[in-house]
């Protein structure tokens, strides 16, 4: 695949304090992509979502999720490849990434190479700025993300 081919797609509020890690991240990313990777900001809704990863060869999405219990900052990855997942994660967005997918699997506006990163939040409330633990798990998002593009320039 081209590094043109990538995607990454933060989702999120940044004033829903965790829910905008997706756009944390986004920030952090710029010169530090492949060229040619595309750096989009979603709210999460299944048509925004399908435009952005429509026709890419990888689609790498980074959202906010509450658990429970919760482990704040931890990650989750999963991948999808073209086929609804079987377990429904539990997004910060009235619909989410399963829904999109499905629609996106039915609709054939997948990517070849779906890439989810979910981080579990603290707290989804009004207000800006990321909790704690999310906030000291912002490197090791953007590692994972560069990882996935297959570049060598990581984090600070």
């Amino acid at each position: 695949m081209s590094s043109g081919d990538a995607v990454v797609i933060g989702v999120g509020n940044e004033y829903r304090r965790d829910d905008g890690v997706g756009v944390a991240v986004l920030a952090e990313l710029p010169g530090k992509v492949p060229p040619g990777t595309r750096l989009v900001l979603s709210d999460g809704e299944p048509a925004g979502l399908l435009d952005a990863w429509s026709g890419a060869g990888l689609a790498i999405v980074v959202d906010a999720v509450y658990c429970e219990p919760s482990t704040p900052g931890r990650i989750w990855r999963s991948t999808v490849d073209g086929l609804p997942p079987s377990v429904r994660a539990s997004s910060s967005h009235a619909l989410g990434i399963p829904d999109a997918v499905r629609l996106g699997a039915a609709l054939e506006k997948m990517p070849d190479r779906l890439v989810v990163l979910a981080v579990e939040a603290a707290d989804l409330d009004l207000g800006t700025g990321l909790s704690g633990p999310v906030s000291a798990a912002l490197p090791e998002i953007v590692r994972v993300v560069l990882a996935e593009l297959g570049s060598s320039d990581g984090p600070g």
